[in-house]
C-alpha cells in the first residue's frame, strides 16, 4: 500500500473486458470466423490510421454505426478479407458476454457502501443491449454521450464530478493500460483487471477496500 491509498474508496469501472468477456477474444473470433487470421480486426483498430480514426470518431459519438461498419467493411477488404458492412459491430461483438462474477462482485461492493462509476467507451448503440447500466453503477459515463473517450483526463473528471469526489478518493479497475494510465495524469489509482478474483483481493489489499466477500481464487 502506498502513501494515502487507504483514503481511496471510490472505484471506477471499465465495462467492456472488466465486466463483460474478453472483448479481444471476441474480436480475435470475429476475424477467424471471417476466415482472417485471429488478430487481423484488432491490429488494423491499433495499427492502421484509417482504422483507428473510424473507431475514435465511433467511440466519440461523432460517427453513425452504419459509417463505422462501411468504413472497417472497406478496411477488411484492402486487406484482402470481405465483409458484410450490415450488422458488422453486432457480428464483432457476439462473442462477448457478461463477466457474472465480475458482476456479483461490483454488487458486493456497492452492497457494503462502495460507491462505484462505470467509465466506458461505447462501442455501437447496441453494445449495451442487456445490461441494466443503471443497476450496475451509481454513475454511468458513455463516451458516446459525453463525446470524449478515454483515455482524455476529461471522461475520468467527468465522472468525478458527478460523484462529488476528488480523483484521488478513486481507483480504475481497466483492461487496457493507456486508459490506467491517462487516469493517473488526473490522480487516480489503477487495477489493472485480469480477473474477478485478483481484482477484488487487489482493491482490498491495496486500499482497504472491505465488505465484499471476495471470490475464490
Amino acid at each position: 500500500m502506498t502513501d494515502g491509498d487507504d483514503d481511496r474508496s471510490v472505484v471506477l469501472l471499465d465495462f467492456g473486458g472488466v465486466l463483460t468477456t474478453s472483448v479481444h477474444d471476441a474480436f480475435r473470433a470475429f476475424a477467424v470466423e471471417l476466415g482472417a487470421e485471429p488478430d487481423l480486426a484488432l491490429r488494423l483498430l491499433s495499427e492502421d490510421p484509417e482504422s483507428a480514426r473510424l473507431l475514435v470518431e465511433a467511440e466519440s459519438g461523432r460517427l453513425e454505426d452504419e459509417d463505422f461498419e462501411a468504413g472497417f467493411a472497406a478496411r477488411l477488404a484492402a486487406h484482402g478479407v470481405d465483409a458484410e458492412p450490415a450488422g458488422l459491430l453486432a457480428r464483432m461483438q457476439a462473442g462477448f458476454g457478461p463477466d457474472r462474477e465480475m458482476l456479483d462482485a461490483v454488487a458486493s461492493l456497492r452492497a457494503a457502501g462502495v460507491r462505484t462509476a462505470m467509465v466506458t467507451n461505447s462501442f455501437g448503440r447496441d453494445c449495451y443491449a442487456g445490461f441494466d447500466l443503471e443497476a450496475i453503477a451509481d454513475v454511468v459515463v458513455i463516451s458516446g454521450q459525453v463525446g470524449i473517450r478515454k483515455p482524455s483526463r476529461r471522461i475520468y473528471a467527468i465522472a468525478c464530478e458527478r460523484l462529488a469526489v476528488e480523483p484521488e478518493a478513486c481507483v480504475l479497475v481497466d483492461d487496457i493500460v493507456h486508459n490506467l494510465d491517462g487516469a493517473a495524469r488526473l490522480g487516480i489509482a489503477g487495477v489493472l483487471h485480469r480477473s474477478a478474483a485478483q481484482t477484488l483481493r487487489e482493491l482490498d489489499e491495496r486500499f482497504g477496500i472491505r465488505g465484499a466477500e471476495l471470490p475464490a481464487a
